[in-house]
């Protein structure tokens, strides 16, 4: 079963793509808020992107780049501006392929399938994590908020991915030395401080302000 996610402005139409795909055994999101469409990306984490070219806010080129600066994932684009040059742009964008509109849904079927089962056969899924707009990466160990990469040293990004694995719990800082330890990079406790004010600092001037709390006593946790 693979999950499908339909950036598509034309409610009827996204409806009837939507049975269609359902009715081979996947699972598919039809997006509502065209404002924020890479969040809900991140949250659904879909396997497929089928992505519009004219839509509110920002043309279906716009999300494409967003969504390629942080997954592979297959980006199928579905317009009625089907032209050569829209064709070319909308590959040279990031896109895995092209379907005109009018669609036809046994050709939107056949190729989903068979973008799917080439992507899926041969290479494994990107495993993301997300909070407040910023995206970690755990295959290149990069961080994205805004547009634009973070850089981490490898203690920062271990200490970032413990916390947002276990995002809306406070993590001790015995639990935070013993992952690092475990990483064969051992760290001291005044360390372990340093290299969360260095991420925290990091964070703010990328403009994530008060992304870590501390719970004196505790430990840290992101809310």
């Amino acid at each position: 079963m693979y999950r499908i996610m339909i950036v598509e402005d034309d409610l009827a139409m996204a409806g009837v793509m939507k049975k269609q795909i359902e009715s081979w055994g996947n699972q598919v999101m039809c997006v509502s808020d065209f404002q924020n469409i890479l969040p809900a990306f991140v949250e659904y984490d879909p396997h497929m992107v089928l992505m519009d070219i004219m839509l509110p806010f920002f043309n279906g080129y716009h999300w494409c780049t967003e969504i390629r600066r942080i997954s592979n994932v297959p980006v199928v684009f579905i317009s009625s501006a089907s032209e050569n040059m829209n064709i070319v742009m909308a590959m040279n964008m990031g896109g895995d392929d092209f379907i005109p509109k009018p669609v036809d849904l046994d050709v939107m079927t056949a190729k989903i399938q068979a973008l799917l089962r080439r992507t899926y056969d041969m290479t494994g899924r990107i495993p993301l994590l997300e909070h407040r707009g910023a995206i970690l990466n755990l295959n290149n160990t990069t961080l994205t908020y805004d547009g634009e990469q973070i850089e981490l040293t490898k203690n920062e990004f271990r200490i970032l991915q413990t916390l947002l694995e276990n995002k809306g719990k406070v993590v001790s800082r015995e639990t935070l030395m013993t992952r690092l330890w475990q990483m064969d990079s051992y760290v001291e406790e005044n360390t372990l401080t340093v290299n969360v004010t260095r991420l925290r600092k990091k964070l703010e001037n990328a403009g994530l302000v008060h992304f870590i709390a501390t719970r004196v006593g505790s430990g840290y946790i992101i809310e």
